[in-house]
């Protein structure tokens, strides 16, 4: 639920493109909340939907700069760069929109947690330990790498592996 101060700010609508707002966003580490649309929110999207971006970098809302910056930086498109060359940032802004944290995903997208289960959707032979974890395989209470957010750790086995997050979905 979007709380009523930001329903108000944004008139109901998504902060980055301006479609029709229902989901509230928290923009990291600060916890400060953005309404988006659907499609923003899951940044599940194509390079004509991601313009509004270029616009949603101007906003007088500091959260709503940081997460469009945070987005144009995942594109690899010529227009997103000359977007954020346009952009300034204080320094405190700046410093905000650097500071990303790590999200796991899994195949599907959904967002991974330290302890979920998640499937494998691959078979993956594991280097080292002379076997093959097969498709349909349960990884229970998985751990997350720190450093790095296309891996994470189960066991399979009795065997504690490295495992991609791009081969396995949440359960």
């Amino acid at each position: 639920m979007i709380p009523e101060n930001v329903m108000t700010r944004s008139n109901g609508a998504c902060e980055l493109c301006g479609a029709e707002a229902s989901e509230a966003v928290t923009v990291a580490p600060r916890d400060d909340v953005i309404a988006l649309c659907a499609t923003c929110a899951s940044e599940v999207a194509d390079e004509s939907h991601w313009r509004c971006l270029q616009g949603a970098v101007w906003s007088e809302v500091p959260a709503v700069q940081v997460q469009a910056v945070r987005q144009l930086r995942k594109l690899d498109m010529a227009w997103a760069q000359e977007a954020l060359d346009m952009v300034y940032l204080d320094d405190d802004l700046s410093a905000w929109a650097a500071d990303v944290p790590l999200e796991h995903r899994d195949a599907n997208g959904a967002l991974l947690a330290a302890g979920d289960n998640v499937v494998l959707i691959k078979d993956l032979p594991v280097k080292g330990a002379g076997f093959t974890a097969k498709r349909g395989t349960a990884v229970r209470s998985i751990s997350l790498v720190s450093d790095n957010a296309g891996h994470i750790e189960g066991r399979v086995e009795g065997q504690r592996i490295v495992i991609l997050t791009e081969f396995v979905k949440k359960k």
